[in-house]
């Protein structure tokens, strides 16, 4: 009902909805869906991790070269801690902005497209005095952060085109109606 958007009512607000999910940590948000926002289990990241991955850690991805080094200033702030980081805040570490870098937005659509970043949580700013203000800002952690690195990786052993398999089986499952063409769409 349009009047329940944006309306802050936790029970009918959907906006509200997507805040307290990402906050259980019992599926992850984040723009995993053609771009789009949307929401993978614990028991599927792995399977998307390994075939969105092809198998890379950030860190080799980097080393041979399949990554801008914009994606590696962001994910420098994920790697050697179990960071939660402020969307605004990775922004500014990661040398975005006025000054630096552009197109932070799409690096971390990029990032959690391939499963390195998700929204862990969104959370209000707070002032000098400690107080909370304004919107909710989102909450960027890796899922290794949520999850651990044995659970996320642990598809790895496997060829990605057999993850891959699993995924578009599980898909047609759930919509026997989709084409393959729609399938492929929303999850590459």
């Amino acid at each position: 009902v349009a009047e329940y958007w944006w309306s802050d009512d936790p029970v009918r607000d959907p906006w509200r909805w997507r805040i307290a999910i990402a906050k259980k940590h019992d599926v992850l948000y984040g723009k995993f869906f053609a771009k789009k926002a949307g929401f993978i289990s614990k028991k599927w990241l792995p399977v998307f991790a390994n075939y969105r991955r092809d198998g890379y850690d950030f860190d080799a991805l980097f080393e041979d070269e399949k990554a801008p080094i914009k994606h590696k200033n962001i994910m420098d702030h994920f790697m050697e801690n179990d960071a939660e980081i402020y969307s605004y805040e990775l922004k500014k570490l990661a040398g975005f902005g006025k000054d630096g870098e552009k197109g932070f937005d799409g690096a971390i659509t990029s990032l959690m497209m391939q499963t390195y970043l998700c929204n862990c949580d969104f959370r209000k700013r707070i002032n000098q005095k400690g107080v909370e203000y304004g919107w909710d800002v989102a909450v960027y952690s890796s899922p290794e952060h949520i999850y651990g690195y044995d659970h996320v990786t642990s598809c790895y052993k496997e060829d990605p085109r057999t993850s891959w398999g699993k995924i578009v089986d599980y898909m047609k499952q759930l919509y026997p109606e989709a084409k393959d063409m729609q399938i492929r769409k929303i999850l590459k």
